[in-house]
Order: structure tokens, then C-alpha cells, then sequence
């Protein structure tokens, strides 16, 4: 019984409204939304946590999932068994997770809604890449705080090195509010990040050049680019998704005609298998969808497979479009991107989001950096005392024996060497064999080692930029390790515009420079100058830097990449970062995911691609291959293979080319070599190539071009010192592959080096670039026409012992369907109609 002593009056609604805020902040805060900085609800958090401290590290045997869950119930979670459980599963289950933060062993359940085995039966540990969302846990990078019984401590907060909120997504419904995160891809929130350090004024319009949009699990297809817009900008969206269909031909069995058949390959995220099915019968059944015969569930190990087989008198179309809007064959996904930062509710937009892991990275790798200086510094007193010892080494000695006790020894090391007390007895506790001197050498390299490193981390504490590179740095190693290819594509909506529909196929100038930068802008910008004279500023580089490249292209085409280890990449000229004519541009590993050790060393602008165009490609060593260019139609976004290099060789220039056509190479020495291309026959990607030209003692290949067929012009040649001229081609009688070639051109100074060779008719415009990033644009035709042996007159004005780098022709808009249309089946008309030379012309 109470006494009346212990009864307290209150107003019960007062007291309703107090305990429900409580309760609610409680869901809110230590169950139902994430953390924006680790990307993990609590429940997670402390199951990563607990599978750490058992040390089931993904070297490890599996263990069972009751002994997880037994962990983090009795220690981190005073919850029910079952929620635990359930968490831990999804976790495991791959149509579920978009990158596995548990390793299951067992039945973890189905896409078709099958519930897992219960957890004395399943197994697990921890996958590979929750070890970096653990990593330096222990370097005292996050704060640490009580357990609900005050007797253990748990993180606040996991170290992550990537942003799992966005990588696995979330969903979760609290007290007035919900959370609901789609999954995306590594690879393309990694460069997200790089972009935003980069740039932190980035828009969330160009962060989306980046990160495209979600990637779900399951795969399947999400239509509409203007939804997924609105919710990176809003932080609410929602965004349509839709299955993967295809129609096939089904066999008919004992004599039956082959039928039609609907095929399912991919269904949409959260979407059970097992009940679509049973509701596409339903509507059969109930005739809302008619034309259907059979259905069946072909799935397999190999991947997802439902067969719709339809009747002979069915339309096909009508039924699969019946089928989006009646099923969850089409379906939406409500993005609402909720999540606590500094333990508040916070509705986020993608650029929030993004920001807000940056600024956690940095807390931990300042914190870490911290930790570090402070073990530095620590062991490097220690060894300074020792080294001290060792100086004085018999009277060190000598002390210790003529001490009575350890005290005495102490206090007689600290006065007599002015140590401090770590010290003194870290040279009482050395061992003998400490003494000798390839050990004394040891104690002093170590600290050597070590005032070093405490230089390094001072650095990098007092430098914010140091941090941010560090952790571009390990961004991109996760993404090497983590990283994979896109799985859901992302398709315009029937009537939206698409990027290409908004942009004018107008002729820009592209740019890269051999630190990486690049850019592009309008032709426009270079408006046409006489021969001689300086030119324009077309790109501000760094002192150390150079143009490495540069090119001309429609705005709609496609640009591949070919870098110097044979793998090739592609791009749209209207993703390159626009810039000024006085900006350096961006980083290319911002917008393509190249290795540490490649470099870009070709670029071929395509409007299209034909299996009658082919690809000429030619080696640091002289290897030159021919391949048809229909073999990079499609490009994954992490590149293909292009051709096989030896040893030390590195693929640098790749043409466009007719089977009809000659190619004519050039050397550093002034050399050039002119053969047919059907010399060469067509190789596959894994192909090497053959020998190009035999080259002498101390040259080397500089470039290339192509010879159309019965093509009347000028082999246009320039000098690193600005010198150029324009030779007859007929000078360049054809060869045999592997000669040694004829003289191209002499040179004013014996400094003076061939850099460039291109083909040019009287009429064609050319823009010459100098290492510092000054444009020239001039006529051909203002060059003079010389012969072979000449040396040429001034093209280019020169300063402050500047270069010519590169020279490359002007594409105009006429020329833009440029060789592929010309080697493309044409009509009777189209033939009658193309007997200008003009159109003759190779790109």
C-alpha cells in the first residue's frame, strides 16, 4: 500500500504530454533513424559492435547467430531476441542489402518471403566490408559511452570510411516521422565525394553527373530522371521502378507452335517474388489482364527467371503493359532521406548528406592523427631516455649495481641523466641483450623513424587540406576494393526530356592536362588569328603542369578514352566539366574511374558506331593493332580491356580509320612511314598487334594520322620550337610495314624535336597548343606547302621557353558524322549527292 506521504498529484495531461515527448525522442533518437554519420540505426550499430568484440572478423570461422544475438541483448540491446535477430538477417541477405554488412551461412530467407531458419541453426560473421566501417575503433576516433546497465561502453558513433546511409540505404518508421533511403553505388557516391571535397559549392544538379541515382539490390529499372532530381534536391521524392521484361520464344511441345513468352528477370527492391506471382494469376483469373496461359517460377541459382507464356492471339505489348500498371511489376519507391545529426531529426538533401560524411571523416582522421602523434611521441621519450643510457652506458650500469634497491636505481638515473620516471624505469626494465650494438643501432633507427612520423602528423594536423586528401586517398582505395558495376539503369520517362534533348549539338574544345585536369569550351571562344602570332591563355595550368591532350567534338558525341595500361573508358562530351578559358577544369578521376598508375594518353571523339569503322592503335614500342570499332559499342563504366601490352609498353595514340585507308607515323627524329591499313588485319581486344616501323637508336614514335583513300591534301608537320609546314602526301610514297621511313621534316636547332603530324586540306582551321596552355587557331593555309626535307616556317610565336605540345584540326559541324558515316552503307541518292571532296574528309 502507498502511504499517503508518497502520492504526488499531477495533471494527467500534462504528465501524458511529458511522457509521450519522452517516449517519442526515445524511438526517434535510439531506434528508428540512423545516424547521418555512420549511416547505422542503433540496433545495427551494436550488433557490427558486439560481432567485433567476439572478434569475428571475416578470416574467422562462422559462429551461430544465437551467440551473436545472446551478445548484444546482454550487453548493448535490452530489447527483444526476435528484433535483434531480424536486423542481423537483413543484413545478410543480398536482395535485401545493397552491400553486405554479414556474412551469412545458412538459411537466411528469400526474395519470395521465405523467413530465415531460426538462429540456432544460421551462422555468421563479419563481411569484408564492415571492416573498414570498424576500422581504427580503436584509436580513440569516436566517443565511447555507458551501456544501458552502466557496466560496459559502446561507440556513439561507428568510424566508417564510407557513407553507408546512402550505400545500403535505410527505412524506418518513428513517432510523427518516418526515414526511407534508397541504396546506391559505391563507386558512384565515392567519386560524389571526391567531387565535393574537391568543390564544396558543388550543386546537387552537378553532384548528379556522379551519382546517378539509386541502385537497388534486385537490379531492375528506374524510370524517370526528373523524380530522382527532386528528392536528391528535397531530400522527399518518390521514384518509379519497374521490372525487367523481355519477350522470348517458347518451344511448343508435342508438336505445338512456339509461343510467346514474357520473361522476368529482374523484379522491383521490396518486392516478394512468390506473392507477384500469385496476383498476376489472381488478375487472370478475374480477367483484368487477359491473354496470359501459363505462368511459372524458373528461377534458379543462376538468377531470377518468371515465364509469362502468353496465347498465339495475344498482343504482347498490351499485355506487358498491362501488367506494370495492374502488378508490382511496376512499383515506386518513397525516398524520404531522414536522419539525425548531432541527435536531432534532420530532413537532408544529397549535398547535405555528402557533407555531412565529409565533416565526419575529417573528426575521425584528425582524431586518429591525434592518437597516433600522442603513441609517437610517447615511445620516442622513452627511446630518447634510452639512447641516453646507452651513451653513458658502464656508469648506467655501474648505478644500478651499486643501488640497494630499484628506488634507489631510479631516483640515481633520474638525477644523475635528468630523466623522468618513464624513463628510468624503462632503462631498468631493458634486457640484456638490449645492450648490444645491433641493438643500440636498432633503438636509434627507431627513433629516427619516429621524429619523422611526428613531423608528419604535426603536418597533418596543421594542415586541413592534408586531411581531406587523406581521405580522397582512402575513398578511392575502398573503391578499388568495394567498388562494382551499376546494376539498376536508369531510363528517361516516356515525354521526358534527356540530357542530350536539352543540349545543343554545338562544337567544343576539350582539354587535359598531364596532371589529370580537364575541360571543355565552346569553339567559339578561339576565334580564327593569323600564323605567328602568340594566341590565347585556353587553359590556366599549375607551374608543373602541361596540356596533355587536346581535342575537338560535338557536344552529343561519345568520347572514348584509352589510357596507358590498354583499358578504355567512355564519356559523353556533354558530361565534361564546362570551364572558362582561364579555369584548369577538374579532376578526370572525378569523371572517370581510372587507376592510380594509368594515365589517359588517347581520346577518339564517335557520333555513332559502325561494324565497318575500325580502331588503329599504336604502342610507346611501335606495336600498332587494328580493331573494328564496334568492339566499344558498350562500354562498362569501369572500362574494358582495349589490347594486351608487353612489359614497359603503353598503348598512346588510336585512330578512327576506313579498312580502304593508309596511316602515316611519325618519330620524335623526324622520320615518317606510310601504309596501307589492309596491311593490318583485324585483331581482337586481347590482342597485342604487330611491329609499325623500325625505329633507331634514340627515337621514338610521336604520333600518328590517317590517309583517307584517294584523299588529296597535305601532311601538316610541327616542331616543338613553333616551326611547321605543310608536305604533298605524294611525297610519302607507300611502304611496306616495317621499314625504317623517309625524312619528314629537318629542324632549325638540334633541341628541336617533331612533336606533331596531321592530315590537313587548304580549307581546314588547326589550333596549336603550347605546354604553358596557350591556343593558337589558325588556316592551314597560312602554313606554307614545302618539301620533305624543308624545315618550315613560324607557326607559332614561342615565350619564356615555351613548347608546342600538341596540334589538332577543327571539327565544324558539317564534318561531325565524320569517318563512320562515310564507311556506313549509303543509299543511291546518298552516293549521287557525295562527290564533294569535302566529304571525303577523315576526322
Amino acid at each position: 500500500m502507498f502511504s499517503e506521504g508518497n502520492i504526488i498529484p499531477v495533471n494527467i495531461r500534462e504528465e501524458m504530454k511529458r511522457s509521450y515527448v519522452d517516449y517519442a525522442m526515445s524511438v526517434i533518437v535510439g531506434r528508428a533513424l540512423p545516424d547521418v554519420r555512420d549511416g547505422l540505426k542503433p540496433v545495427h550499430r551494436r550488433i557490427l559492435f558486439a560481432m567485433n568484440e567476439l572478434g569475428m572478423t571475416p578470416d574467422k570461422p562462422f559462429r551461430k547467430c544465437a551467440r551473436i544475438v545472446g551478445e548484444v541483448l546482454g550487453k548493448y540491446h535490452p530489447h527483444g531476441d526476435l528484433s535483434v535477430y531480424e536486423a542481423l538477417v537483413r543484413m545478410a541477405q543480398d536482395f535485401s542489402t545493397r552491400y553486405l554488412t554479414v556474412d551469412g551461412h545458412g538459411n537466411f530467407g528469400s526474395v519470395d518471403g521465405d523467413s530465415a531458419a531460426a538462429m540456432r541453426y544460421t551462422e555468421a560473421r563479419m563481411h569484408k566490408i564492415t571492416q573498414s566501417m570498424l576500422a581504427d575503433i580503436d584509436c580513440e576516433t569516436v566517443d565511447f559511452g555507458p551501456n544501458f546497465d552502466g557496466s560496459l561502453q559502446e561507440p556513439y558513433v561507428l568510424p566508417v570510411r564510407l557513407p553507408m546511409l546512402l550505400l545500403n540505404g535505410t527505412s524506418g518508421i518513428a513517432v510523427g516521422m518516418a526515414t526511407n533511403v534508397p541504396p546506391h553505388n559505391a563507386c558512384e557516391v565515392i567519386d560524389g565525394l571526391i567531387a565535393l571535397i574537391d568543390n564544396p559549392n558543388i550543386t546537387v544538379e552537378e553532384l548528379m553527373q556522379y551519382i546517378k541515382g539509386p541502385d537497388f539490390p534486385t537490379a531492375a529499372t528506374i524510370v524517370g530522371l526528373n523524380d530522382i532530381r527532386q528528392a536528391y534536391e528535397t531530400g522527399r521524392g518518390s521514384i518509379k521502378m519497374q521490372a525487367v521484361a523481355s519477350f522470348e520464344e517458347i518451344a511448343g511441345g508435342g508438336g505445338r507452335q512456339s509461343r510467346t513468352a514474357i520473361v522476368v528477370t529482374e523484379i522491383p527492391y521490396q518486392v516478394n517474388k512468390s506473392d507477384l506471382i500469385l496476383k498476376i494469376a489472381e488478375l487472370v483469373k478475374d480477367q483484368r489482364i487477359t491473354g496470359i496461359s501459363d505462368i511459372r517460377d524458373e528461377s534458379d541459382r543462376e538468377g531470377m527467371r518468371i515465364v509469362i507464356e502468353l496465347k498465339r492471339d495475344a498482343k504482347p505489348d498490351v499485355v506487358k503493359n498491362n501488367l506494370f500498371k495492374y502488378t508490382q511489376l511496376s512499383t515506386t519507391f518513397g525516398v524520404n532521406i531522414m536522419a539525425l545529426c548531432d541527435k536531432r531529426p534532420r530532413l537532408l538533401n544529397l549535398h547535405q548528406v555528402l557533407t555531412e560524411f565529409v565533416a565526419h571523416r575529417v573528426e575521425i582522421v584528425t582524431r586518429r592523427t591525434i592518437y597516433f602523434l600522442k603513441k609517437a611521441k610517447i615511445r620516442a621519450h622513452i627511446l630518447a631516455g634510452l639512447i641516453i643510457a646507452l651513451g653513458s652506458l658502464d656508469e648506467v650500469i655501474e648505478l644500478i649495481k651499486s643501488s640497494k634497491t630499484t628506488d634507489d636505481a631510479r631516483q640515481g638515473l633520474m638525477s644523475k641523466f635528468g630523466l623522468d620516471v618513464d624513463q628510468a624505469n624503462a632503462i631498468l626494465e631493458m634486457q640484456l641483450r638490449r645492450l648490444t650494438g645491433l641493438e643500440q643501432d636498432k633503438i636509434k633507427a627507431e627513433y629516427d623513424e619516429l621524429i619523422k612520423k611526428i613531423a608528419e602528423y604535426e603536418g597533418i594536423l596543421a594542415d586541413r587540406q592534408k586531411v581531406l586528401n587523406i581521405i580522397k586517398t582512402e575513398l578511392l582505395e575502398d573503391k578499388e576494393k568495394y567498388g562494382d558495376e551499376r546494376r539498376t539503369q536508369i531510363i528517361a520517362e516516356q515525354g521526358e526530356m534527356s540530357i542530350e534533348d536539352l543540349t545543343p549539338n554545338t562544337p567544343m574544345a576539350v582539354f587535359i592536362t598531364h596532371q589529370g585536369y580537364i575541360k571543355r569550351i565552346s569553339l567559339d571562344t578561339f576565334e580564327r588569328q593569323n600564323r605567328a602570332t602568340r594566341g590565347k591563355s585556353g587553359i590556366k595550368t599549375k607551374e608543373d603542369d602541361d596540356i596533355q591532350h587536346f581535342f575537338t567534338a560535338m557536344m552529343h558525341d561519345k568520347v572514348l578514352f584509352f589510357s596507358s595500361k590498354g583499358t578504355v573508358y567512355s564519356l559523353n562530351v556533354y558530361d565534361f566539366p564546362e570551364g572558362q578559358r582561364q579555369a584548369k577544369g577538374l579532376p578526370i578521376i572525378n569523371v572517370l574511374p581510372i587507376g592510380q598508375d594509368e594515365r589517359i594518353t588517347a581520346v577518339v571523339p564517335v557520333s555513332n558506331f559502325s561494324k565497318d569503322a575500325n580502331l588503329i592503335m599504336l604502342t610507346k614500342s611501335g606495336y600498332i593493332k587494328r580493331i573494328e570499332l564496334d568492339n566499344f559499342s558498350n562500354i562498362r563504366r569501369n572500362g574494358i580491356i582495349a589490347i594486351s601490352l608487353e612489359e614497359n609498353d603503353e598503348l598512346n595514340w588510336v585512330k578512327l580509320a576506313n579498312p580502304k585507308d593508309e596511316i602515316i607515323i611519325g618519330t620524335k627524329c623526324g622520320m615518317a612511314i606510310r601504309f596501307s591499313i589492309e596491311d593490318l588485319r583485324p585483331l581482337g581486344r586481347s590482342a597485342r598487334g604487330v611491329n609499325s616501323m623500325k625505329l633507331r637508336t634514340g627515337d621514338e614514335i610521336i604520333g600518328c594520322d590517317i590517309v583517307p583513300q584517294n584523299y588529296d591534301a597535305d601532311l601538316l608537320v610541327v616542331t616543338s620550337d613553333g616551326f611547321g609546314k605543310r608536305t604533298k602526301l605524294s611525297e610519302f610514297r607507300g611502304q611496306n610495314r616495317g621499314g625504317i621511313g623517309l625524312i619528314a621534316t629537318k629542324f632549325k636547332t638540334n633541341e628541336s624535336r617533331l612533336v606533331a603530324l596531321t592530315i590537313v586540306a587548304e580549307n581546314d582551321e588547326i589550333m596549336l597548343v603550347t605546354a604553358n596552355g596557350i591556343v593558337t587557331r589558325i588556316k592551314a593555309s597560312d602554313i606554307s606547302q614545302q618539301g620533305r626535307p624543308a624545315t618550315g616556317v613560324r607557326a607559332q610565336n614561342l615565350v619564356n621557353n615555351d613548347t608546342v605540345v600538341s596540334v589538332n584540326k577543327i571539327i565544324t559541324p558539317e564534318e561531325e558524322d565524320s569517318i563512320v558515316d562515310k564507311v556506313a552503307p549509303k543509299t543511291t541518292e546518298e552516293k549521287a549527292d557525295d562527290v564533294s571532296a569535302e566529304q571525303t574528309k577523315l576526322i
